[in-house]
């Protein structure tokens, strides 16, 4: 897998599922609709963490930096 996402996109993926996390800790969003978001939120970690989107790969986006 190739890098695709920049510093800049992984941190703010990573405050919104901070963001999410808090409003279903603190019950403000529940039911089925916090199961989905808990769900985005958790695929949208895992992509930050290993700096790959996969749904970049067809739209031809790329946040990374690349090196000259």
């Amino acid at each position: 897998m190739k890098k695709n996402m920049g510093s800049t996109d992984r941190i703010i993926r990573t405050i919104i599922v901070l963001g999410i996390v808090a409003l279903y800790y603190f019950k403000v969003i529940d039911g089925t609709l916090g199961y989905i978001l808990i769900a985005l939120a958790a695929i949208s970690l895992l992509t930050s963490l290993v700096s790959f989107c996969p749904l970049y790969v067809p739209f031809g986006i790329n946040t990374c930096k690349t090196k000259k």
